[in-house]
This record gives structure tokens, C-alpha cells and sequence, in this order.
């Protein structure tokens, strides 16, 4: 029986920053329209969008682990705890925590749809529900086909913080969008940190994940990119909201996980990246949105 802290584990804490960082800046993004748009950010509304967007974080996680599970696929694994594969929970207990959590994230995107009267945005939650277990699960997950990446930066990274821009401010606008594909950048960089530490075992076990099918080589340099990506969306942001710059000021926590990645680290010395990179996914977040939400006031 799996502890209490091992469940927690199973979580995966270090890609939290992922579902906290799009609320962030969408609401940023909201508030950036008060400059000419009156009342154009609401806290409640982005409280709610944050227990929507850390619910299914930790829906997906606890699914990837419960479907890789079950395939055999987490049996020889260097990350986190693996709740099934290290066979400390039922496999039936960590599939119910998924959907307990793809539950909360429901019950959350319906009241932020009833609050807003965006109605027509519950077909994204369901959408995102459904990439969430079909990433590793169902009879054919796109994350054996490396299509995990991209799925990040989609739900993410576009949908989470357009989507938290819109049912705030009923609109989005180029901050919004700058801020949508920077955020998905440093999401889709998080996600391949984690597939090309696993890259050995993955491809021994068949699960063909986008590192899997670039190789280590350009997998490394694709990481790089994507964090560059951000920062320059960060630039294109401020062209509109000169206070969104801001966000540069979280360049220089990019600086150590990038040269570890491209200086060759593997396995275990990936998961001080992984953390890394989420410090700085959370910083950016945080800095980029408070940039947008000063340049509303």
C-alpha cells in the first residue's frame, strides 16, 4: 500500500509549474486589456482556472502512471516513484485517482463556464480530459507515437492561457497569444525533459515518444530551442505591454538546465533538470503575468 508520501510523489510536484504558469499569464494577458477595456480581469475566474489547470495536471500524471503501468512500460525507470510500476498501489486505485482528479477539473470548468457564460469552452475541457488519458492510455495513445510534446504545447500552453484570457476578459488579443506559445514552449520543454531521460528505456519497452524518434542529439538542441522560443515571445509581448518584459528576468534560470542538456547529462542527472526547468516555467509564469496585469492597472 502506497504512503501518503509516495501518492504525492506519484503526483509529480516538479510539473505543477506547468498548470500554474498559463493561469499566470492568461490573467496577465485579462487584466492587459483594463488599459483600454474596462474590468477586463477577475480573480475569481482565475482561481478557477487554476484548480481546473492543476487538476488535470495531476490527473495526467497519475493516468501516465497507471497506463505505462500496466503495460510494463515504467518497470525500469529513473525518474519519480511509479505508483504502478513499482507495484506500491493497485493499478485500480491509481486509475480512479486520475479520474477523481479529471472529476475536480469538470465540476471547476463548469462553474468557470457558468460564471463567464462561455458555455461553448466545456467543449475544450472535454478535449483536454480526453488528451489527458489519451496520452499514454486508451488503444492507441499519441504519446507512443511522439505526439506528447505537442499535445503539451496545445493544451498547455494554447488553450490554458487563451482560455484563461477569454473567459475573463471576453477576448484575446497578441499579448495573449505571445503569452500562449511561450508558455507552451517551456511546457513542451518540460515534457521532452522527461522523455529523453527516459529515451533508453523507452525505446527497449516501444513507446516511440518524440525524443525517442529524434535521438538524444537533436532532441537536446530542440530543448534549447524551446526555451529560446519563450524568450523571445517574452520580446514580442512587450511590443504591445512594455511592462511584459519583466519576464526576461527569469532568463537567467534557463542558463543551468540548458548547458546540462546540451553538455550530454542523462538519466539521473535529468531530474535536477526537470526540476530546473519547472523553477523556471513558474518564475517566467509569475514575472510575465505580473508584467501584463502592472500594464492594465
Amino acid at each position: 500500500m502506497a504512503t501518503l508520501a509516495q501518492w504525492i510523489e506519484g503526483a509529480r510536484p516538479r510539473t505543477l509549474p506547468a498548470a500554474v504558469a498559463p493561469v499566470a499569464v492568461g490573467t496577465g494577458a485579462a487584466f492587459a486589456r483594463g488599459d483600454t477595456h474596462e474590468g477586463a480581469g477577475h480573480w475569481g475566474y482565475a482561481a478557477l482556472a487554476l484548480v481546473v489547470a492543476l487538476a488535470l495536471q495531476v490527473g495526467v500524471n497519475y493516468a501516465n502512471d497507471y497506463s505505462d503501468g500496466v503495460r510494463g512500460t515504467d518497470e525500469v525507470r529513473v525518474g519519480p516513484v511509479r505508483l504502478v510500476g513499482q507495484r506500491l498501489a493497485p493499478p485500480a486505485q491509481v486509475k480512479a485517482a486520475a479520474f477523481g482528479m479529471f472529476a475536480l477539473a469538470g465540476v471547476a470548468g463548469i462553474a468557470l463556464c457558468l460564471l463567464s457564460g462561455h458555455w461553448w469552452l466545456l467543449l475544450l475541457g472535454a478535449a483536454a480530459v480526453w488528451a489527458a488519458w489519451n496520452y499514454t492510455g486508451g488503444r492507441n495513445p499519441y504519446g507512443y507515437r511522439g505526439l506528447g510534446e505537442v499535445a503539451v504545447f496545445v493544451f498547455f500552453g494554447l488553450v490554458a492561457v487563451l482560455g484563461t484570457q477569454f473567459t475573463q476578459a471576453g477576448a484575446i488579443d497578441l499579448a495573449g497569444v505571445a503569452g500562449a506559445i511561450g508558455v507552451g514552449a517551456v511546457a513542451a520543454a518540460l515534457n521532452l525533459t522527461n522523455n529523453l531521460r527516459d529515451i533508453e528505456g523507452d525505446a527497449a519497452s516501444g513507446k516511440v515518444t518524440l525524443a525517442v524518434r529524434l535521438g538524444a542529439p537533436r532532441t537536446r538542441r530542440l530543448y534549447a530551442g524551446l526555451l529560446a522560443l519563450a524568450f523571445v515571445m517574452v520580446l514580442a509581448s512587450g511590443l504591445v505591454h512594455t511592462s511584459a518584459v519583466v519576464g526576461l528576468l527569469a532568463l537567467p534560470l534557463a542558463f543551468s538546465p540548458v548547458r546540462a542538456v546540451l553538455k550530454r547529462a542523462r538519466g539521473r542527472a535529468l531530474i535536477g533538470v526537470l526540476g530546473q526547468t519547472g523553477r523556471l516555467q513558474l518564475v517566467l509564469g509569475l514575472l510575465w503575468g505580473l508584467g501584463l496585469w502592472w500594464a492594465g492597472r
